[in-house]
């Protein structure tokens, strides 16, 4: 067998590295088997392998906010005035509903009548909900960026990775540095100096990524044929080469036509690219309709998978959500194309570009779904653009599902699965201010037991400890806290059965209203973990990952 599997790889290396550019689209009707065989010359499954990463901008700061910018960072044109309609660097509205700390702007009142606040990067609770999200949705890693830390936004660089670092590790989430060497002039030794002094401590950390055993780094910005990056292939070869001396696992985010050294590459850059471990080409601006999404995939990319395999090189292709503000996304098809695609071109690993960037109208994090979630008479495009209603999460749900299909947990398909909205139709909404009981899948009630034990869906009849009001904590869109008897519900963090005894609210007494859409709900702990009824054999708790039958209730029946 093993024999067998070596004759096929130097069989496909043969027919991969001969064959002209028609040839080589011939790739995608491979056999599964073959498929894999192909896939198997890259790296095994690691932090990056196999796995969905976004790219992490955490750059946004706000007067106030006590970061060491102090000042509208990336908001606005105007770093030192206050986002306004006409002081504005973003293309997309965020969904700021999840955030407890905000800070007020200059723009008019959202069209619902809300206060439109912004957040800021460097405020705890923005990072740590933002890495919950990419728990919540799947999402593997956060390449964080890193730009030339001697200039004036070093120091709130330096803070931002230590809290990245910090919510990487609370939420179970990979992170590596990614620096975007664009504009840097003393690049070449500068970056190793930093490293050295200050990035390769955060390798010690448990979430720090790690690829073939080796912590991961990424340089974007080699190669490109722009006044941005003027380095020779011969310094930037100096570069990867130092820091593989390092010990690292080191990935290039390159341009998008690295192989044949044109267009957006400068020439004669070829084995500068082919030095490094992985490879991971620009998209942004380059695809904008589904019908680019399939030329790219038959003329370029398939090329670059066929000549990464043949040459030891892991392959990450860019997948994008689009420009919501140039109408791109078509309420996630466009997306999906791009998934289906690069998964069954066999990619090693998948890169988001981007998580947060509503500066370029690219980001899955959540945004404003429609017209009510924007400051009045602002001209914001929402999620809801072409007519098909979207959740401010959709983004994220959907880059879930396509990782899923990344990781062989759903099949291949070029349908998106992805529901715009959780259970179409008309959805379950929290109830806020309303007494409500929660019958569990065994067709018995959710208990409080009055606080003195923990918590149990085991009861036939629904009495005074089986009745919760539904608050509103105003921390986020369909969070809820459930009261009864003048305590609170209590996730217990996932660590042990709940309980409904504490007297205060906390977020282990805060947990995600979830429609299923089939007349049922889930709650979510701030563990990313869902609330079990244990189907009333033993104690709740709030450790499922996946929701079942025992993850369901339903509302008032």
């Amino acid at each position: 067998m093993i024999r067998k599997l070596q004759l096929l790889f130097v069989t496909l290396l043969l027919i991969l590295s001969g064959c002209s550019k028609n040839e080589r689209t011939s790739l995608q009707s491979l056999s599964g088997n073959q498929k894999s065989a192909v896939a198997a010359l890259g790296s095994p499954v690691g932090d990056v392998v196999g796995k969905i990463t976004v790219g992490y901008q955490g750059w946004f700061a706000a007067n106030g906010d006590g970061s060491p910018i102090n000042a509208w960072w990336h908001w606005t044109q105007n770093w030192g005035a206050s986002p306004s309609a006409t002081n504005n660097g973003i293309k997309s509205w965020p969904d700021v509903r999840d955030y407890t700390s905000t800070f007020a702007t200059a723009w008019p009142n959202l069209n619902n009548g809300s206060a439109a606040r912004l957040f800021s990067s460097f405020t705890d609770q923005t990072v740590n909900t933002q890495f919950s999200w990419m728990q919540q949705n799947g999402i593997d890693c956060a390449a964080l960026q890193r730009f030339n830390p001697t200039g004036g936004e070093g120091p709130v660089r330096d803070a931002i990775t230590a809290k990245v670092r910090t919510a990487a590790e609370t939420y179970g989430r990979k992170f590596y540095i990614m620096y975007d060497v664009s504009g840097w002039t003393n690049m070449q030794s500068e970056i190793k100096t930093d490293w050295t002094n200050k990035m390769s401590a955060y390798t010690a950390s448990s979430a720090y990524a790690k690829q073939n055993g080796k912590p991961v780094v990424c340089i974007w910005g080699f190669g490109f044929n722009d006044n941005n990056h003027p380095w020779s292939a011969a310094v930037c070869l100096d570069v990867i080469n130092w820091f593989k001396n390092q010990g690292c696992y080191v990935i290039g985010g390159v341009p998008t036509h690295w192989r044949e050294q044109v267009s957006d590459s400068r020439p004669a850059f070829l084995a500068t690219y082919s030095a490094f471990n992985m490879l991971s080409p620009w998209m942004v601006g380059r695809i904008g309709n589904i019908g680019d999404v399939d030329n790219f995939y038959t003329n370029v990319q398939t090329p670059d998978q066929a000549y990464c395999n043949a040459n030891g090189i892991d392959y990450q292709p860019c997948v994008l959500p689009g420009d919501l503000q140039e109408h791109q996304r078509v309420h996630g098809d466009f997306m999906w194309r791009q998934f289906y695609n690069m998964v069954r071109l066999g990619a090693q690993g998948i890169y988001i570009s981007m998580f947060d960037e509503y500066n370029e109208g690219n980001q899955i994090a959540k945004t404003a779904e429609n017209a009510s979630f924007i400051p009045a008479g602002s001209n914001f495009v929402t999620l809801d653009e072409d007519g098909v209603a979207c959740s401010s999460d959709y983004y994220l749900r959907l880059t879930g599902d396509g990782g899923k299909m990344l990781k062989g947990l759903i099949p291949l398909t070029a349908t998106r699965p992805t529901q715009p909205i959780v259970g179409g139709g008309n959805p379950i909404t929290p109830p806020y201010g309303s007494v409500i009981t929660l019958k569990s899948s065994n067709n018995l009630y959710v208990c409080s037991e009055n606080g003195t034990q923990a918590m149990n869906a085991n009861r036939p009849a629904a009495q005074g400890w089986e009745q919760f009001t539904v608050i509103n904590p105003g921390t986020g869109t369909n969070k809820v806290v459930l009261q009864n008897s003048g305590f609170y519900v209590c996730s217990e963090n996932g660590t042990q059965a709940m309980n409904c005894n504490r007297t205060a609210v906390g977020p282990w007494e805060q947990f995600d209203w979830i429609d299923n859409g089939d007349g049922t709900i889930s709650l979510r702990g701030s563990n990313g973990a869902y609330v079990s009824s244990e189907g009333g054999t033993q104690a709740m708790t709030c450790t499922r990952t996946t929701k079942g039958a025992t993850e369901k209730f339903k509302v008032n029946q």
